[in-house]
């Protein structure tokens, strides 16, 4: 059998490993120069090697089992083709052709054809602007790749509804969307417990995942309100969401902004102060995708047709481009949603924790309460009608009367007297002082060290008190016809008898 070059030949023969159900490697290479003139391709399992770890200690798992199988090839010098000359199809391990697609080297994806893939999935889920060229999308695919009989494709697109934008845009789901039911659970907790996790274990790691997230949110909080990220154009409108929005959702609206770019407008009806454009959005070199929107001067209001306002809560690159046409200068607020507003105040969400605050114990104290009575009073009241239309009017009453009560106390403080209460909140203290490993900072010295620093000490403290004393005592033989030396402030030695070193 002879191939036209080496690569051929290689690619011949794991086509047939894969279809018996082994994987190949290059053995050996034989050059003249730099020129190949033979090659050694063998079965991935026929290296025969003894580790030098004992088979008690060695746990890993081996493939090599000194497989035999393999194939010769060789160049003819004449011609300049590739001939296989010899071959052993024999192998020392059962071979599994289903199994073939879960060894490594049948499971690689050339750069070619993920892009085929990758063009494919864009053309067809992410490109298309409505149910019907969706479909129409989907049936040419299938058409063309021969799949139409493939079941997990059939189940795939039985289960549009749940992961197809098209069909979820006329929802507002703020970017959160997930195919599996607690794919967002898993997420949450990935870092903290695994599969092996014990309940106990779960338990203790639940308080850390909530105080991980607090401590991320407060870090979020402050950058939000110390840093500014630049805008990405001179639109007024992206100044204004650079103002409200923060830095994590400001990023996602830079994305329309800088698209923007990429957007041709076009007026095609304008009645009454409301207009109809088409813009058309470069994908491609040569390829655009249209969209209709629709502009209401007197509301003020834009609506486009991918619908991404009105299903992740941020305006799309072609309704600013309709904007900018418009000469806008600030949306309306209704664009403006305050959830993602970095000046947001969070109500308090009521799940207890260790790391909630202190002042907020005693409100979801008094929250506790009011629950359990509420329910046990609306139990009763849900078996009649009357009793409902009851405790409906008691429920208007008392709503009126303490926002009449806010509103008197509205310049007061926001914070009760048993809110400010500090005596409840633990003192900060400074964490208790430990004998840290290893040697200490300074070395422990002999007793001759200590003697001898001991000795110095006092040799300088002797000569500073002498220093010390001479300088009173000029001082007092100075003043003497004025002061007396037993009213002196200044502290010296008192001389001992015959000691006239003073002159007094």
């Amino acid at each position: 059998m002879t191939f036209t070059t080496l690569e051929d030949a290689g690619k011949f023969y794991r086509n047939y490993a894969k279809a018996v159900g082994f994987s190949t490697r290059v053995r050996g290479i034989n050059r003249k120069g730099n020129k190949i003139k033979n090659q050694l391709i063998t079965c991935s399992r026929e290296r025969k090697w003894k580790s030098k770890i004992s088979p008690t200690e060695k746990t890993n798992p081996t493939a090599d089992l000194n497989c035999p199988a393999r194939i010769y090839i060789h160049t003819l010098k004449d011609v300049g083709a590739w001939i296989i000359s010899k071959v052993v199809l024999d192998h020392s391990h059962p071979c599994c052709p289903s199994k073939a697609e879960m060894l490594k080297q049948h499971r690689e994806l050339s750069m070619p054809i993920r892009r085929t893939i990758e063009n494919n999935e864009e053309a067809v889920v992410w490109n298309s602007h409505s149910k019907d060229s969706f479909d129409r999308n989907w049936n040419d695919f299938l058409l063309n790749f021969g799949l139409v009989d493939n079941k997990w494709l059939s189940d795939l697109y039985e289960d549009r509804h749940i992961w197809v934008p098209i069909y979820l845009d006329h929802h507002f789901w703020a970017g959160m969307r997930s195919t599996q039911r607690s794919e967002s659970m898993h997420s949450f907790f990935n870092k903290f417990i695994t599969r092996n996790s014990s309940l106990i274990q779960f338990v203790k790691q639940y308080d850390n995942c909530l105080g991980s997230r607090e401590q991320a949110e407060r870090e979020s909080d402050a950058a939000d309100f110390h840093t500014v990220i630049p805008c990405a154009t001179k639109s007024s409108i992206e100044a204004q969401f650079q103002d409200v929005y923060t830095h994590q959702k400001f990023r996602e609206v830079q994305v329309q902004f800088r698209g923007k770019a990429n957007c041709i407008t076009r007026l095609t009806n304008s009645a009454l102060g409301y207009s109809v454009y088409e813009v058309g959005e470069q994908v491609f070199s040569s390829i655009f995708n249209k969209f209709v929107v629709t502009y209401d001067s007197v509301a003020v209001e834009v609506k486009c047709q991918c619908l991404l306002f009105e299903s992740r809560g941020i305006l799309c690159r072609h309704a600013l481009s309709v904007l900018s046409f418009e000469q806008v200068s600030q949306v309306s607020p209704r664009y403006i949603l305050e959830r993602w507003s970095k000046k947001v105040k969070r109500r308090h969400t009521h799940i207890k924790s260790s790391h909630d605050e202190p002042l907020l114990e005693p409100r979801s104290k008094r929250l506790d309460q009011l629950v359990f009575r509420s329910q046990n009073i609306c139990e009763f009241a849900s078996k009649l009608e009357e009793l409902t239309a009851i405790l409906h009017r008691v429920y208007d009453n008392v709503m009126a009367e303490m926002e009449s009560l806010k509103a008197k106390r509205k310049g007061t403080s926001s914070l009760s007297h048993e809110d400010a209460n500090l005596e409840s909140v633990n003192e900060l203290q400074s964490p208790p002082r430990i004998r840290t490993r290893g040697r200490p900072k300074n070395r422990l010295g002999s007793k001759l060290d200590k003697q001898i620093a001991n000795a110095t000490k006092k040799k300088k403290t002797k000569v500073l008190s002498e220093i010390n004393l001479f300088d009173a005592a000029s001082v007092v033989h100075s003043n003497s016809s004025q002061y007396q030396g037993h009213v002196m402030n200044y502290q010296f030695r008192v001389p001992g008898v015959g000691d006239n070193s003073l002159g007094v």
